[in-house]
Protein backbone atom coordinates (compact mmCIF):
# COMPACT_ATOMS: atom_id res chain seq x y z
CA UNK A 1 0.00 0.00 0.00
CA UNK A 2 1.25 3.94 -0.37
CA UNK A 3 1.79 4.79 2.89
CA UNK A 4 2.37 8.08 4.84
CA UNK A 5 3.69 9.50 8.53
CA UNK A 6 1.04 12.22 8.95
CA UNK A 7 -0.88 14.53 11.46
CA UNK A 8 1.11 15.58 15.49
CA UNK A 9 4.54 12.94 14.00
CA UNK A 10 5.14 15.71 10.82
CA UNK A 11 4.44 18.31 13.44
CA UNK A 12 6.69 17.53 15.88
CA UNK A 13 9.74 16.60 13.57
CA UNK A 14 9.71 19.90 12.35
CA UNK A 15 9.91 21.65 15.05
CA UNK A 16 12.16 19.52 17.06
CA UNK A 17 9.82 18.52 19.68
CA UNK A 18 9.85 14.84 21.01
CA UNK A 19 7.62 12.40 19.29
CA UNK A 20 5.14 10.88 21.12
CA UNK A 21 3.10 8.56 18.90
CA UNK A 22 3.26 7.65 15.48
CA UNK A 23 0.09 8.42 12.93
CA UNK A 24 0.12 6.31 9.60
CA UNK A 25 -2.02 6.90 6.85
CA UNK A 26 -2.60 4.12 4.13
CA UNK A 27 -4.66 4.58 0.55
CA UNK A 28 -6.64 1.73 1.03
CA UNK A 29 -7.96 -0.53 3.87
CA UNK A 30 -5.66 -0.15 6.58
CA UNK A 31 -7.90 -2.82 8.58
CA UNK A 32 -5.92 -5.75 6.64
CA UNK A 33 -2.90 -4.43 7.77
CA UNK A 34 -3.79 -5.76 11.09
CA UNK A 35 -2.62 -9.52 11.20
CA UNK A 36 0.62 -8.95 9.18
CA UNK A 37 2.00 -5.83 11.97
CA UNK A 38 0.96 -8.53 15.03
CA UNK A 39 3.20 -10.81 13.05
CA UNK A 40 5.84 -8.50 13.16
CA UNK A 41 5.68 -8.11 16.74
CA UNK A 42 3.05 -5.03 16.98
CA UNK A 43 0.65 -5.22 19.92
CA UNK A 44 -3.16 -4.38 18.99
CA UNK A 45 -4.23 -2.25 21.72
CA UNK A 46 -7.51 -1.17 19.60
CA UNK A 47 -9.09 -0.28 16.63
CA UNK A 48 -12.09 1.99 15.36
CA UNK A 49 -13.80 -0.13 12.16
CA UNK A 50 -16.09 2.72 10.87
CA UNK A 51 -12.62 4.77 10.09
CA UNK A 52 -10.45 1.80 9.71
CA UNK A 53 -7.93 2.39 13.07
CA UNK A 54 -6.18 0.21 14.13
CA UNK A 55 -4.11 1.17 17.32
CA UNK A 56 -0.42 -0.47 18.38
CA UNK A 57 1.96 -0.73 20.75
CA UNK A 58 5.81 -1.92 19.11
CA UNK A 59 8.42 -3.01 21.85
CA UNK A 60 10.35 -0.22 23.16
CA UNK A 61 7.47 2.07 24.17
CA UNK A 62 6.26 3.16 20.97
CA UNK A 63 2.56 4.06 20.29
CA UNK A 64 1.29 3.67 16.54
CA UNK A 65 -1.98 4.53 14.90
CA UNK A 66 -2.71 3.29 11.39
CA UNK A 67 -5.88 4.54 9.73
CA UNK A 68 -7.20 4.83 5.86
CA UNK A 69 -7.41 8.10 3.84
CA UNK A 70 -10.55 9.61 3.77
CA UNK A 71 -12.85 12.32 3.40
CA UNK A 72 -15.40 13.10 5.87
CA UNK A 73 -18.86 15.35 5.07
CA UNK A 74 -20.32 16.43 8.41
CA UNK A 75 -24.56 16.22 7.93
CA UNK A 76 -25.31 17.12 11.66
CA UNK A 77 -22.09 18.42 13.82
CA UNK A 78 -20.28 15.00 15.32
CA UNK A 79 -22.42 12.83 12.86
CA UNK A 80 -19.51 12.10 10.05
CA UNK A 81 -20.24 9.80 6.85
CA UNK A 82 -16.56 8.68 5.93
CA UNK A 83 -15.61 8.56 1.98
CA UNK A 84 -11.98 6.85 1.11
CA UNK A 85 -9.81 9.42 -0.68
CA UNK A 86 -6.32 10.04 -1.98
CA UNK A 87 -4.08 11.54 0.93
CA UNK A 88 -4.52 15.05 -0.35
CA UNK A 89 -8.06 15.12 1.00
CA UNK A 90 -7.09 13.06 3.61
CA UNK A 91 -5.06 16.51 4.75
CA UNK A 92 -7.75 18.35 4.26
CA UNK A 93 -10.48 16.86 6.80
CA UNK A 94 -7.69 17.25 9.82
CA UNK A 95 -7.99 19.52 12.27
CA UNK A 96 -5.20 22.40 11.97
CA UNK A 97 -3.00 23.16 9.45
CA UNK A 98 0.11 22.23 11.48
CA UNK A 99 -1.42 18.77 11.55
CA UNK A 100 -2.42 19.11 8.06
CA UNK A 101 1.36 17.40 6.50
CA UNK A 102 2.85 14.27 5.68
CA UNK A 103 6.20 12.36 4.56
CA UNK A 104 5.86 10.30 1.53
CA UNK A 105 7.16 7.00 2.29
CA UNK A 106 7.04 5.11 -0.78
CA UNK A 107 10.14 4.25 -3.64
CA UNK A 108 10.28 6.97 -6.03
CA UNK A 109 9.52 9.75 -3.36
CA UNK A 110 10.79 8.83 0.28
CA UNK A 111 10.73 11.89 2.30
CA UNK A 112 8.53 13.94 -0.18
CA UNK A 113 6.76 16.74 2.31
CA UNK A 114 2.90 17.24 1.49
CA UNK A 115 1.82 20.39 2.75
CA UNK A 116 -1.19 21.56 0.38
CA UNK A 117 -2.27 24.11 3.45
CA UNK A 118 1.04 25.56 3.98
CA UNK A 119 1.32 24.46 7.69
CA UNK A 120 5.05 25.00 7.96
CA UNK A 121 3.82 28.92 7.46
CA UNK A 122 1.98 28.56 10.89
CA UNK A 123 4.22 26.52 12.74
CA UNK A 124 6.94 28.96 12.00
CA UNK A 125 4.02 31.78 13.52
CA UNK A 126 3.67 29.27 16.20
CA UNK A 127 -0.18 29.32 15.03
CA UNK A 128 -3.16 26.77 15.81
CA UNK A 129 -5.25 27.82 12.33
CA UNK A 130 -8.46 25.64 11.37
CA UNK A 131 -8.41 24.17 7.97
CA UNK A 132 -12.36 24.34 7.66
CA UNK A 133 -14.00 27.42 8.81
CA UNK A 134 -16.40 25.01 10.44
CA UNK A 135 -14.23 23.21 11.92
CA UNK A 136 -15.28 23.67 15.53
CA UNK A 137 -18.85 23.39 14.96
CA UNK A 138 -18.23 19.87 12.23
CA UNK A 139 -16.30 18.06 14.83
CA UNK A 140 -16.30 19.61 18.62
CA UNK A 141 -13.47 17.15 20.14
CA UNK A 142 -11.41 20.05 18.15
CA UNK A 143 -11.86 22.23 21.01
CA UNK A 144 -10.63 19.88 23.08
CA UNK A 145 -7.54 18.97 21.06
CA UNK A 146 -6.96 23.29 20.61
CA UNK A 147 -6.69 23.48 24.85
CA UNK A 148 -4.41 20.41 24.69
CA UNK A 149 -2.17 21.94 22.32
CA UNK A 150 -2.16 25.34 23.74
CA UNK A 151 -0.95 23.83 26.77
CA UNK A 152 1.62 21.68 25.67
CA UNK A 153 3.25 23.75 22.65
CA UNK A 154 2.67 27.67 24.07
CA UNK A 155 1.37 28.44 20.69
CA UNK A 156 -1.80 30.52 20.31
CA UNK A 157 -4.88 30.12 18.04
CA UNK A 158 -4.68 33.18 15.10
CA UNK A 159 -7.30 35.60 14.65
CA UNK A 160 -9.85 34.07 12.89
CA UNK A 161 -9.49 30.76 14.71
CA UNK A 162 -10.11 32.02 18.06
CA UNK A 163 -13.21 33.88 17.12
CA UNK A 164 -14.55 30.33 15.63
CA UNK A 165 -13.81 28.91 19.08
CA UNK A 166 -15.21 30.96 20.85
CA UNK A 167 -18.49 31.17 19.19
CA UNK A 168 -18.76 27.41 19.18
CA UNK A 169 -18.07 27.85 22.87
CA UNK A 170 -20.77 29.85 23.37
CA UNK A 171 -23.17 28.02 21.06
CA UNK A 172 -22.43 24.89 23.51
CA UNK A 173 -21.00 22.47 20.32
CA UNK A 174 -19.04 20.41 22.85
CA UNK A 175 -22.04 18.61 23.78
CA UNK A 176 -22.31 16.90 20.39
CA UNK A 177 -19.21 15.15 20.58
CA UNK A 178 -19.17 11.30 19.82
CA UNK A 179 -18.54 8.86 22.35
CA UNK A 180 -15.53 7.38 20.63
CA UNK A 181 -13.60 10.66 20.42
CA UNK A 182 -14.75 11.80 23.29
CA UNK A 183 -12.86 8.82 25.11
CA UNK A 184 -9.75 9.07 22.85
CA UNK A 185 -9.63 12.41 24.47
CA UNK A 186 -9.58 11.71 27.68
CA UNK A 187 -7.15 9.15 26.73
CA UNK A 188 -4.52 11.38 25.44
CA UNK A 189 -4.66 13.68 28.96
CA UNK A 190 -2.48 10.47 30.14
CA UNK A 191 0.04 9.94 27.64
CA UNK A 192 0.92 14.05 27.44
CA UNK A 193 4.33 14.39 28.85
CA UNK A 194 2.87 16.66 31.41
CA UNK A 195 -0.62 15.11 31.90
CA UNK A 196 -1.43 17.62 34.58
CA UNK A 197 -1.30 20.53 32.63
CA UNK A 198 -3.05 19.57 29.78
CA UNK A 199 -5.85 18.64 32.58
CA UNK A 200 -5.63 21.55 34.23
CA UNK A 201 -5.91 23.67 30.44
CA UNK A 202 -9.10 21.29 29.76
CA UNK A 203 -10.58 22.25 33.15
CA UNK A 204 -9.75 25.79 33.10
CA UNK A 205 -11.77 26.08 29.87
CA UNK A 206 -14.68 24.24 31.32
CA UNK A 207 -14.26 21.30 29.03
CA UNK A 208 -13.91 18.45 31.96
CA UNK A 209 -17.44 19.25 33.30
CA UNK A 210 -18.98 18.44 29.84
CA UNK A 211 -16.77 15.14 28.83
CA UNK A 212 -15.91 14.17 32.79
CA UNK A 213 -17.10 16.05 35.63
CA UNK A 214 -15.74 13.36 38.70
CA UNK A 215 -11.65 14.00 36.95
CA UNK A 216 -10.44 17.19 38.05
CA UNK A 217 -6.75 18.15 39.01
CA UNK A 218 -7.92 18.22 42.63
CA UNK A 219 -8.28 15.03 42.21
CA UNK A 220 -4.37 14.29 41.00
CA UNK A 221 -1.17 13.54 43.14
CA UNK A 222 0.66 16.55 42.08
CA UNK A 223 3.58 15.55 44.64
CA UNK A 224 4.03 12.30 43.53
CA UNK A 225 3.93 13.28 39.93
CA UNK A 226 6.89 15.79 39.99
CA UNK A 227 8.65 12.58 41.49
CA UNK A 228 7.69 10.30 38.94
CA UNK A 229 8.68 12.63 36.17
CA UNK A 230 12.14 12.99 38.02
CA UNK A 231 12.87 9.53 37.56
CA UNK A 232 11.34 9.34 33.95
CA UNK A 233 14.16 11.73 32.92
CA UNK A 234 17.07 10.09 35.13
CA UNK A 235 16.18 6.60 32.85
CA UNK A 236 16.01 8.81 29.74
CA UNK A 237 19.51 9.68 30.24
CA UNK A 238 20.79 6.28 31.22
CA UNK A 239 18.91 5.09 28.34
CA UNK A 240 16.18 3.31 29.54
CA UNK A 241 13.07 4.96 27.72
CA UNK A 242 9.79 3.72 29.54
CA UNK A 243 6.47 4.98 28.60
CA UNK A 244 4.89 7.46 31.41
CA UNK A 245 1.23 7.31 30.66
CA UNK A 246 0.39 4.52 32.84
CA UNK A 247 2.26 5.66 35.30
CA UNK A 248 0.91 9.62 34.92
CA UNK A 249 -2.73 8.11 34.86
CA UNK A 250 -2.25 6.54 37.79
CA UNK A 251 -1.59 9.16 39.71
CA UNK A 252 -3.64 11.53 37.85
CA UNK A 253 -6.57 9.55 39.28
CA UNK A 254 -5.26 9.14 42.60
CA UNK A 255 -8.16 10.70 44.51
CA UNK A 256 -10.89 9.74 42.36
CA UNK A 257 -13.66 7.07 43.27
CA UNK A 258 -12.74 3.55 42.41
CA UNK A 259 -16.25 3.45 40.19
CA UNK A 260 -15.17 6.55 38.52
CA UNK A 261 -11.91 5.36 37.75
CA UNK A 262 -13.47 2.50 35.96
CA UNK A 263 -16.08 4.62 34.47
CA UNK A 264 -13.17 6.63 33.12
CA UNK A 265 -11.28 3.14 31.96
CA UNK A 266 -14.06 1.35 29.97
CA UNK A 267 -14.39 5.04 27.64
CA UNK A 268 -10.61 5.01 26.75
CA UNK A 269 -10.40 4.24 23.10
CA UNK A 270 -7.52 1.72 23.93
CA UNK A 271 -8.31 -1.22 25.49
CA UNK A 272 -4.42 -2.37 25.58
CA UNK A 273 -3.28 0.82 27.24
CA UNK A 274 -6.47 0.07 30.09
CA UNK A 275 -4.54 -3.58 30.24
CA UNK A 276 -1.27 -1.74 30.66
CA UNK A 277 -2.85 0.26 33.58
CA UNK A 278 -3.85 -2.43 35.30
CA UNK A 279 -1.22 -4.52 35.33
CA UNK A 280 1.50 -1.45 36.00
CA UNK A 281 1.68 -2.49 40.04
CA UNK A 282 1.82 -6.35 39.58
CA UNK A 283 5.03 -6.06 37.31
CA UNK A 284 6.85 -3.56 39.46
CA UNK A 285 6.89 -6.11 42.17
CA UNK A 286 7.74 -8.84 39.95
CA UNK A 287 10.67 -6.65 38.93
CA UNK A 288 11.46 -5.75 42.77
CA UNK A 289 11.87 -10.06 43.53
CA UNK A 290 14.40 -10.15 40.42
CA UNK A 291 16.25 -6.15 41.16
CA UNK A 292 16.94 -7.75 44.88
CA UNK A 293 17.76 -11.35 44.15
CA UNK A 294 21.37 -12.87 43.38
CA UNK A 295 20.73 -12.46 39.72
CA UNK A 296 21.45 -8.45 40.22
CA UNK A 297 23.79 -8.97 42.87
CA UNK A 298 26.45 -7.35 41.41
CA UNK A 299 26.47 -3.50 40.07
CA UNK A 300 27.13 -5.04 36.43
CA UNK A 301 23.97 -7.67 36.55
CA UNK A 302 21.97 -4.85 38.07
CA UNK A 303 23.11 -3.03 35.50
CA UNK A 304 22.09 -5.32 32.72
CA UNK A 305 18.60 -6.09 34.50
CA UNK A 306 17.95 -2.10 34.53
CA UNK A 307 18.52 -1.72 31.09
CA UNK A 308 17.07 -5.27 29.54
CA UNK A 309 13.75 -5.15 31.57
CA UNK A 310 10.32 -3.48 30.63
CA UNK A 311 10.80 0.04 31.06
CA UNK A 312 7.13 0.89 32.55
CA UNK A 313 7.83 -1.54 35.39
CA UNK A 314 11.25 -0.14 36.47
CA UNK A 315 9.83 3.38 36.21
CA UNK A 316 6.85 2.50 38.39
CA UNK A 317 9.44 0.49 40.95
CA UNK A 318 11.81 3.30 41.23
CA UNK A 319 8.83 5.77 42.40
CA UNK A 320 7.44 3.32 44.84
CA UNK A 321 10.31 1.11 45.74
CA UNK A 322 10.57 2.36 49.57
CA UNK A 323 13.16 -0.47 50.69
CA UNK A 324 17.12 0.92 51.29
CA UNK A 325 18.03 -2.12 49.46
CA UNK A 326 16.10 -0.33 45.71
CA UNK A 327 16.76 2.97 46.49
CA UNK A 328 20.41 2.63 46.87
CA UNK A 329 20.70 0.64 43.46
CA UNK A 330 18.60 3.75 41.53
CA UNK A 331 20.98 6.07 43.40
CA UNK A 332 23.64 4.38 42.27
CA UNK A 333 22.67 3.73 38.63
CA UNK A 334 21.65 7.37 38.13
CA UNK A 335 24.41 8.78 39.71
CA UNK A 336 28.07 6.47 41.21
CA UNK A 337 28.14 3.63 38.16
CA UNK A 338 27.68 6.06 35.34
CA UNK A 339 30.94 7.95 36.75
CA UNK A 340 33.03 5.03 36.02
CA UNK A 341 32.67 5.87 32.18
CA UNK A 342 35.46 8.45 32.84
CA UNK A 343 38.01 6.24 33.59
CA UNK A 344 38.41 4.14 30.38
CA UNK A 345 41.53 4.61 29.67
CA UNK A 346 41.75 6.37 26.40
CA UNK A 347 45.27 6.90 25.98
CA UNK A 348 46.22 2.85 26.76
CA UNK A 349 43.49 1.85 24.44
CA UNK A 350 45.07 4.44 21.42
CA UNK A 351 48.76 3.28 22.48
CA UNK A 352 47.56 -0.54 22.05
CA UNK A 353 45.75 0.02 18.66
CA UNK A 354 42.37 -0.44 19.87
CA UNK A 355 40.10 2.17 17.63
CA UNK A 356 36.17 2.21 16.95
CA UNK A 357 37.27 0.77 13.45
CA UNK A 358 38.18 -3.15 15.19
CA UNK A 359 35.54 -5.01 15.76
CA UNK A 360 33.63 -5.59 18.73
CA UNK A 361 34.47 -2.29 19.97
CA UNK A 362 31.14 -1.60 21.44
CA UNK A 363 31.53 -5.05 23.14
CA UNK A 364 34.63 -4.10 24.64
CA UNK A 365 33.25 -0.83 26.01
CA UNK A 366 30.27 -2.29 27.60
CA UNK A 367 32.26 -4.98 29.22
CA UNK A 368 35.24 -2.57 30.02
CA UNK A 369 32.59 -0.67 31.99
CA UNK A 370 31.23 -3.64 33.93
CA UNK A 371 34.91 -4.20 35.21
CA UNK A 372 35.56 -0.92 36.64
CA UNK A 373 31.97 -0.50 38.32
CA UNK A 374 32.54 -3.75 39.72
CA UNK A 375 36.43 -2.73 41.09
CA UNK A 376 38.29 -5.74 38.91
CA UNK A 377 40.56 -3.68 37.34
CA UNK A 378 42.67 -0.79 39.81
CA UNK A 379 46.12 -1.31 38.39
CA UNK A 380 47.46 -0.23 34.73
CA UNK A 381 48.53 -3.62 34.79
CA UNK A 382 45.25 -4.96 35.02
CA UNK A 383 43.67 -2.78 32.39
CA UNK A 384 46.36 -3.37 29.74
CA UNK A 385 45.44 -7.40 30.58
CA UNK A 386 41.89 -7.12 29.77
CA UNK A 387 42.49 -5.22 26.74
CA UNK A 388 45.82 -7.12 25.65
CA UNK A 389 43.17 -10.02 23.73
CA UNK A 390 41.63 -7.01 21.69
CA UNK A 391 44.35 -5.27 20.61
CA UNK A 392 45.08 -6.31 17.05
CA UNK A 393 48.86 -7.03 15.50
CA UNK A 394 50.81 -4.14 14.79
CA UNK A 395 51.07 -3.18 11.11
CA UNK A 396 54.06 -4.61 9.16
CA UNK A 397 56.90 -1.74 9.00
CA UNK A 398 56.07 0.32 6.09
CA UNK A 399 58.58 -0.64 3.06
CA UNK A 400 60.01 2.46 1.17
CA UNK A 401 61.04 1.78 -2.10
CA UNK A 402 63.89 3.51 -2.85
CA UNK A 403 64.55 4.41 -6.90
CA UNK A 404 68.54 3.91 -7.67
CA UNK A 405 70.54 7.01 -9.01
CA UNK A 406 70.56 7.06 -12.61
CA UNK A 407 74.48 5.95 -13.54
CA UNK A 408 76.29 9.44 -14.58
CA UNK A 409 76.78 9.77 -18.28
CA UNK A 410 80.97 8.13 -18.35
CA UNK A 411 82.60 10.89 -20.31
CA UNK A 412 83.79 10.62 -23.49
CA UNK A 413 87.05 10.02 -24.36
CA UNK A 414 89.42 12.26 -26.41
CA UNK A 415 90.26 10.61 -29.17
CA UNK A 416 92.08 11.70 -32.02
CA UNK A 417 89.98 9.04 -34.47
CA UNK A 418 86.79 10.86 -35.13
CA UNK A 419 84.15 9.33 -37.74
CA UNK A 420 83.05 11.27 -40.56
CA UNK A 421 79.59 11.92 -39.05
CA UNK A 422 81.31 13.88 -36.48
CA UNK A 423 82.60 16.55 -38.73
CA UNK A 424 79.72 19.83 -38.83
CA UNK A 425 78.69 21.40 -41.50
CA UNK A 426 81.29 24.07 -41.29
CA UNK A 427 84.22 22.16 -40.08
CA UNK A 428 85.11 23.71 -37.06
CA UNK A 429 86.64 21.73 -34.33
CA UNK A 430 85.67 22.03 -30.15
CA UNK A 431 88.30 23.04 -28.24
CA UNK A 432 87.73 20.30 -25.29
CA UNK A 433 88.45 17.44 -28.36
CA UNK A 434 91.89 19.37 -29.37
CA UNK A 435 94.44 17.01 -27.79
CA UNK A 436 96.32 19.83 -25.92
CA UNK A 437 98.68 19.78 -23.25
CA UNK A 438 97.85 22.27 -20.51
CA UNK A 439 100.85 24.99 -21.63
CA UNK A 440 99.21 24.38 -25.57
CA UNK A 441 95.84 25.45 -23.74
CA UNK A 442 97.04 28.32 -21.91
CA UNK A 443 98.51 29.90 -24.75
CA UNK A 444 95.94 29.32 -26.55
CA UNK A 445 93.26 30.75 -24.19
CA UNK A 446 95.76 34.01 -23.89
CA UNK A 447 95.38 35.06 -27.27
CA UNK A 448 91.75 35.71 -26.93
CA UNK A 449 92.20 37.55 -23.63
CA UNK A 450 94.60 39.61 -25.24
CA UNK A 451 91.71 40.70 -27.74
CA UNK A 452 91.27 43.76 -25.99
CA UNK A 453 87.09 44.18 -24.62
CA UNK A 454 85.92 41.75 -27.95
CA UNK A 455 85.89 38.73 -25.98
CA UNK A 456 82.57 37.38 -25.32
CA UNK A 457 81.48 36.70 -21.48
CA UNK A 458 79.47 33.18 -21.04
CA UNK A 459 75.81 33.87 -20.02
CA UNK A 460 73.94 31.69 -17.65
CA UNK A 461 71.34 31.01 -19.94
CA UNK A 462 71.45 31.57 -23.73
CA UNK A 463 68.33 31.81 -25.65
CA UNK A 464 68.11 29.91 -29.50
CA UNK A 465 69.09 31.85 -32.12
CA UNK A 466 66.62 32.37 -34.61
CA UNK A 467 66.29 30.77 -37.74
CA UNK A 468 66.67 32.98 -40.17
CA UNK A 469 70.02 34.98 -38.00
CA UNK A 470 71.59 31.51 -38.68
CA UNK A 471 71.26 30.74 -41.96
CA UNK A 472 72.38 34.73 -42.31
CA UNK A 473 75.82 33.95 -40.61
CA UNK A 474 76.29 31.01 -42.21
CA UNK A 475 76.52 33.09 -45.79
CA UNK A 476 78.45 35.27 -44.32
CA UNK A 477 80.93 32.85 -42.87
CA UNK A 478 81.18 30.72 -46.40
CA UNK A 479 83.99 32.76 -47.77
CA UNK A 480 85.70 32.35 -44.41
CA UNK A 481 85.97 28.11 -44.91
CA UNK A 482 87.40 28.84 -48.17
CA UNK A 483 90.01 30.50 -47.28
CA UNK A 484 90.88 29.79 -43.67
CA UNK A 485 94.77 31.41 -43.56
CA UNK A 486 93.24 34.60 -43.85
CA UNK A 487 92.12 35.91 -40.39
CA UNK A 488 88.44 37.78 -40.13
CA UNK A 489 89.58 41.77 -40.29
CA UNK A 490 87.34 42.51 -37.61
CA UNK A 491 89.33 40.58 -34.58
CA UNK A 492 93.31 41.35 -35.09
CA UNK A 493 95.57 38.54 -33.87
CA UNK A 494 98.40 39.52 -31.37
CA UNK A 495 101.66 37.55 -31.15
CA UNK A 496 101.93 37.90 -27.94
CA UNK A 497 101.00 34.43 -26.46
CA UNK A 498 103.06 33.61 -23.80
CA UNK A 499 102.48 36.58 -21.33
CA UNK A 500 98.73 36.42 -22.13
CA UNK A 501 98.50 32.57 -21.51
CA UNK A 502 98.98 33.84 -17.68
CA UNK A 503 96.01 35.57 -17.43
CA UNK A 504 93.86 33.31 -19.24
CA UNK A 505 90.17 32.60 -18.53
CA UNK A 506 88.56 29.43 -17.53
CA UNK A 507 87.88 26.81 -20.54
CA UNK A 508 84.36 27.49 -20.85
CA UNK A 509 85.72 31.20 -22.12
CA UNK A 510 86.91 29.50 -25.06
CA UNK A 511 84.13 27.86 -26.03
CA UNK A 512 82.29 31.63 -26.44
CA UNK A 513 84.90 32.64 -28.65
CA UNK A 514 83.48 30.12 -31.51
CA UNK A 515 80.81 31.43 -33.78
CA UNK A 516 77.00 30.56 -32.83
CA UNK A 517 75.92 29.18 -36.10
CA UNK A 518 72.85 26.79 -36.30
CA UNK A 519 73.35 24.44 -38.93
CA UNK A 520 70.71 25.06 -42.04
CA UNK A 521 70.82 21.45 -43.38
CA UNK A 522 72.56 18.17 -42.92
CA UNK A 523 76.23 18.64 -45.32
CA UNK A 524 77.41 15.38 -46.92
CA UNK A 525 80.60 13.92 -44.80
CA UNK A 526 83.17 14.37 -48.02
CA UNK A 527 82.87 17.77 -48.49
CA UNK A 528 83.51 19.42 -45.51
CA UNK A 529 86.72 18.05 -44.78
CA UNK A 530 87.96 18.71 -47.82
CA UNK A 531 87.46 22.21 -47.69
CA UNK A 532 88.83 22.48 -43.56
CA UNK A 533 91.87 19.71 -44.47
CA UNK A 534 93.49 20.99 -47.67
CA UNK A 535 94.58 24.67 -45.95
CA UNK A 536 94.79 23.47 -42.51
CA UNK A 537 99.12 22.71 -43.17
CA UNK A 538 99.70 26.25 -44.58
CA UNK A 539 97.76 28.03 -41.72
CA UNK A 540 99.59 29.15 -38.68
CA UNK A 541 98.40 28.34 -35.51
CA UNK A 542 94.93 29.38 -34.14
CA UNK A 543 94.46 31.29 -37.31
CA UNK A 544 92.07 28.22 -38.88
CA UNK A 545 89.88 29.03 -36.82
CA UNK A 546 87.90 32.24 -37.95
CA UNK A 547 86.97 34.89 -35.52
CA UNK A 548 83.64 36.02 -35.48
CA UNK A 549 82.63 38.98 -37.35
CA UNK A 550 81.07 40.64 -34.25
CA UNK A 551 80.27 40.13 -30.25
CA UNK A 552 78.27 37.17 -30.60
CA UNK A 553 76.67 35.02 -27.37
CA UNK A 554 77.10 31.40 -27.13
CA UNK A 555 74.01 30.10 -28.08
CA UNK A 556 72.59 26.59 -27.62
CA UNK A 557 72.35 26.22 -31.16
CA UNK A 558 76.15 27.16 -31.30
CA UNK A 559 77.10 24.33 -28.49
CA UNK A 560 75.27 21.50 -30.81
CA UNK A 561 77.19 22.81 -33.50
CA UNK A 562 80.11 22.24 -31.90
CA UNK A 563 79.98 18.54 -30.76
CA UNK A 564 81.83 17.20 -33.67
CA UNK A 565 85.01 17.84 -35.13
CA UNK A 566 87.46 16.79 -38.33
CA UNK A 567 89.85 14.34 -37.46
CA UNK A 568 92.70 16.43 -39.91
CA UNK A 569 92.35 19.65 -37.85
CA UNK A 570 92.80 18.30 -34.58
CA UNK A 571 96.15 16.90 -35.52
CA UNK A 572 97.68 20.05 -37.62
CA UNK A 573 96.08 22.16 -34.67
CA UNK A 574 98.50 20.07 -32.15
CA UNK A 575 101.47 20.24 -33.95
CA UNK A 576 101.27 24.09 -34.86
CA UNK A 577 101.11 24.43 -31.29
CA UNK A 578 103.78 22.56 -30.63
CA UNK A 579 106.25 24.54 -32.72
CA UNK A 580 105.40 27.64 -31.35
CA UNK A 581 106.91 26.34 -27.80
Amino acid sequence: MTVFLAGGAVRDLSTGSSVRDLDFTVQGNASKLKKSLEKAGAELWGEHEPTRTLFFWFPGSVRVEVSSARREEYPKPGKPVYHWAPILEDLRRRDFTANAMALSLNEGSYGLLLDPLNGMADIEARHLRLVSSYGFIEDPSRLLRAARLRARLGWEMDERTQTRYENAKNEDMIDSIPAHLKGYELEEIGHEEDGLRALKALESEGWMKHIFPAWTSAKADTHNLENLRENYYQLLIQGVHPDISAGQMELLTAKMQPKDIAALKKMFIRPGFVEQWNELEAEAKEFAKVFTGKEAATPSAAWRLLTSYQPEAILWLAHTGKSSAIQGKFKNFFTVWPEAKQKVPAALMQEMRITPEIERYDELLRELFFHLIDGKLQTDEEMRAFLEPYSPPAPPPQITIRRSRKKAAEPKIKSEKHTDDEIDEEGMPRVEDLDLDAEDVDEAEGDDEAEEDEVVKPTVKAKPIPVPIAQKEAEVAAPVKSVPAKPAPSVPVKPAKAEAAKHAPKPAAAKSVVPAKKPAAKVTQAKPVKKVAAPAKKAPAKKAAPKPAAKKVVKPAAKKAMKKAPVKVAKHAKKVVKKKR
